[in-house]
């Protein structure tokens, strides 16, 4: 247990110092809260200007968690380069020199990546929700209004969950061009698109971005089988990353 976590300190020590996923983890930040914000001014003036463009299923509740939806980009790059980056630049040599035992190594990863996208999500979607609201003025809600708080415990777990797969992703590819290149615009476009069409309306909602989006709809019925579908990519990602870590240099 004592070499596991070291293992796991060590790992959160590199994520610190290095810089490509130290900016991908500060930039979750505006993504997340600026983008909460400015939607909470745009709704504002659209509901004061009695904006037909305004979303007929608008509610203050829902826009506060809106802003995730970008805020996720960052963690999805986060997640990738945390394994990747050791991959692209031959240190990851040096880190089976330090923990010679492949699966603890792994391990370690994927706890310190999991570890800090939780740390790091728990207060920004409060502050992003609390930044709609704050932008709505007398249009905004509480935090406590019915249906929110399970809302955004369900969208730290979908931020942590969509962390780990990007990470496990990366560690299949064992680069992060792959990864990037099929998960961001799928999480911008590609699964959206599907979810409108009717041949494909059911499919799409097995993605894991739009298997997320259910955890952190307020007052959804499903939001318990969203995370189900979630974590079975997860899983199926980190389990298939762990067999590609333990081939590496074969």
């Amino acid at each position: 247990m004592a070499e596991t976590g070291a293992a796991v300190h060590a790992e959160l020590t590199k994520l610190r110092y290095v810089r490509s996923t130290f900016i991908a983890l500060l930039l979750f930040v505006p993504l997340s809260v600026v983008v909460a914000a400015l939607d909470g001014w745009s709704a504002r003036t659209a509901i004061e200007s009695h904006n037909p463009l305004l979303r007929a299923d608008f509610t203050p509740q829902q826009a506060g968690l809106d802003g995730i939806q970008y805020g996720q980009l960052a963690l999805i790059v986060f997640g990738a380069l945390v394994v990747a980056s050791e991959y692209g630049s031959g240190m990851m040599r040096v880190s089976l020199l330090a923990v010679p035992r492949r699966g603890r190594l792994y391990g370690a990863k994927m706890v310190a990546a999991g570890f800090t996208a939780t740390v790091v999500a728990i207060p920004v979607t409060v502050a992003s929700y609390l930044a709609t609201q704050a932008a709505l003025g007398t249009h905004g809600a509480s935090i406590g209004a019915t249906g929110v708080p399970a809302a955004l415990v369900g969208a730290v777990f979908y931020l942590t969950l969509i962390t780990l797969f990007a990470a496990g992703v990366a560690a299949i590819a064992r680069n992060a061009v792959v990864p990037l290149a099929i998960l961001i615009p799928v999480v911008l476009i590609g699964s959206h698109l599907l979810s409108l069409l009717g041949a494909t309306k059911d499919l799409a909602r097995y993605f894991p971005d739009q298997a997320g989006m259910r955890m952190v709809t307020v007052g959804a019925h499903d939001a318990v089988t969203g995370f189900a579908v979630v974590l079975a990519w997860t899983a199926a990602a980190l389990i298939v990353g762990y067999l590609r870590h333990n081939r590496w240099d074969s």
